[in-house]
């Protein structure tokens, strides 16, 4: 929330606070949140479109309306010189759905391209594939009030303690009560140094650790075959293609001392309710969707 003041007929913003009722952060800000109110006072900020009068002049100043309308009568020429395939669209994933919408109804509907991408699609195609293909729809299917009941968490591929510091905090708070914390990354990161296990991985071996981990779980009998049976298929494949990944290879694979990989899969078989996380760095693949 932000507290705006009149300052000489202009509305400020001059505090940011978080919202205590909110489930998902109960009042708490990352930095981003938190001076949110000094971003807005700012100089340097954009107040009218600026434009080159050419290439590697200096920008000036010129009203929006203007720019819109010159911008829109340069697009139109394009078009009916060189075709609707002459003009691409690149947005962000950072963008609105509402923004989202608009910026494919100008390419797909008014323009009439299909040459239009996102970040979005690199950043998350492989996830949303893989969700879809193994439990029918691209949607995470934890909740954040996970959080609070957790006994193990399993924290790969993601510095949370950096890039998502509310959700660290609201894990730590879990961990100050006796949970366990495991962290896989290459680099000894600021989320590591809270871990009571930290598993220094090389980079490119997440599967082989994690094909590791199930192998011990199968053969500690720490698997939940009701559940198996229920909810899943092709189980039956499992056992023959986990037998290629025992302990002692996947320390070799992942350069994690053997110890370590057996006490990852103890804590986690041990755990009544066990949490994983998981960002980019487990996310996106030289060889993904």
């Amino acid at each position: 929330m932000l507290d705006v003041a009149d300052s000489d007929g202009t509305p400020r913003a001059v505090k940011a606070s978080g919202d205590k009722s909110h489930p998902a952060n109960a009042g708490r800000l990352c930095t981003k949140g938190a001076t949110s109110a000094e971003l807005f006072a700012a100089s340097g900020r954009l107040r009218t479109a600026l434009v080159r009068p050419e290439r590697g002049a200096e920008l000036a100043p010129q009203p929006v309306d203007e720019v819109i309308i010159e911008t829109a009568r340069r697009l139109r020429d394009i078009l009916d010189k060189d075709g609707p395939d002459a003009v691409a669209f690149y947005v962000s994933g950072q963008m609105s759905l509402e923004a989202q919408y608009l910026a494919n109804k100008l390419a797909k509907g008014y323009v009439r391209t299909n040459q239009i991408e996102s970040n979005s699609r690199l950043c998350m195609a492989s996830a949303g594939t893989g969700y879809k293909l193994s439990l029918g729809a691209d949607g995470p299917p934890g909740s954040y009030e996970d959080f609070d009941h957790a006994d193990v968490f399993f924290v790969i591929g993601a510095n949370m303690a950096d890039c998502h510091p509310i959700l660290f905090l609201r894990l730590m708070d879990r961990v100050k009560a006796g949970s366990k914390l495991i962290v896989v990354d290459p680099r000894r990161t600021a989320t590591a140094d809270k871990a009571d296990l930290f598993l220094q991985i090389k980079p490119g071996t997440d599967l082989a650790l994690l094909n590791g981990l199930l192998h011990l779980l199968v053969a500690n009998g720490q698997i939940d075959t009701e559940f198996i049976a229920e909810t899943t298929e092709g189980w039956e494949e499992m056992p023959a293609f986990l037998a290629d990944y025992p302990a002692a290879r996947v320390a070799e694979i992942t350069g994690i001392p053997e110890a370590d990989i057996c006490r990852a899969a103890e804590w986690s078989g041990a755990a009544g309710n066990w949490m994983s996380c998981w960002t980019m760095g487990l996310n996106q693949s030289t060889h993904g969707t």
